[in-house]
């Protein structure tokens, strides 16, 4: 036990129970840089599409993996747009129409927005460690970073991708490439960080380019304006209630 926790330090890993592989340890360090039980961001969608780019701004307000609100601030004919997540539950309201919508079923497939993410992306459970079973396959270099390259598969057959592949920065734990595949093996979506920033003692991606493949265009660059971390976030602001004011 005493070489075993050697290596963890060694490795800059904490220290695992029986059974948990070094796969599995590091996908838990990444975990805990992006998971909080509350934060709130403002972030900035740039759509490039076969017709034409737009930019999309919202404000989100976060609990943990369980309840999340989305209010949309640009442009102004998307002003006003909310979405309300609730455990495996997601509605969206629109003002144009005032009306609210369950998304679910073939729905949650649907384009975000336009964008190259999908409301099924956007219900997925944050921590990775809860979905997938890691292990390492090997090492790279991204941006003069090194870092472990982690194959992830599903511990679940109803898991949107099926399996992934992730390159996590060694020393800052964050992920700087990824790429999404279907069960068949067919690579579904990409993702590529170009720019990660210190926010609170936490290694955070602040510009992410994310490519639906089966799309045409050049992807969704989102960047993130601002976050904060465990912030007082009030109860109403989780409520269907909410999606109307």
């Amino acid at each position: 036990m005493k070489i075993i926790t050697l290596i963890c330090i060694i490795l800059g890993l904490k220290f695992m129970p029986e059974g948990t592989s070094d796969g599995d340890a590091i996908l838990l360090k990444v975990d805990e840089n992006v998971v909080s039980d509350y934060k709130i961001t403002v972030s900035v969608m740039h759509v490039k599409s076969r017709r034409g780019e737009r930019s999309i701004k919202s404000k989100s307000w976060i609990q943990g993996r369980i309840r999340s609100f989305t209010e949309y601030l640009e442009p102004a004919r998307e002003r006003g747009t909310k979405m309300l997540k609730l455990e495996d539950q997601l509605w969206t309201y629109t003002p144009a129409t005032d009306r609210t919508i369950r998304i679910s079923g073939h729905m949650l497939r649907q384009s975000v927005m336009g964008s190259d993410l999908s409301y099924e992306d956007l219900m997925e459970d944050p921590r990775l460690h809860n979905l997938y079973i890691a292990l390492i396959s090997g090492e790279d270099e991204i941006d003069g970073r090194r870092c472990y390259i982690l194959e992830l598969t599903a511990r679940k057959s109803e898991i949107a991708y099926y399996r992934r592949e992730i390159w996590v920065d060694m020393e800052r734990y964050v992920i700087m490439k990824e790429n999404r595949y279907a069960k068949s093996g067919r690579l579904l979506k990409t993702t590529d960080v170009s720019d990660i920033k210190n926010i609170e003692g936490r290694w955070v991606a602040t510009r992410v380019l994310f490519k639906d493949l089966l799309k045409t265009g050049d992807g969704t660059e989102f960047t993130l304006e601002s976050i904060s971390f465990e912030e007082n976030i009030p109860e109403y602001i989780f409520s269907k209630a909410s999606l109307r004011k």
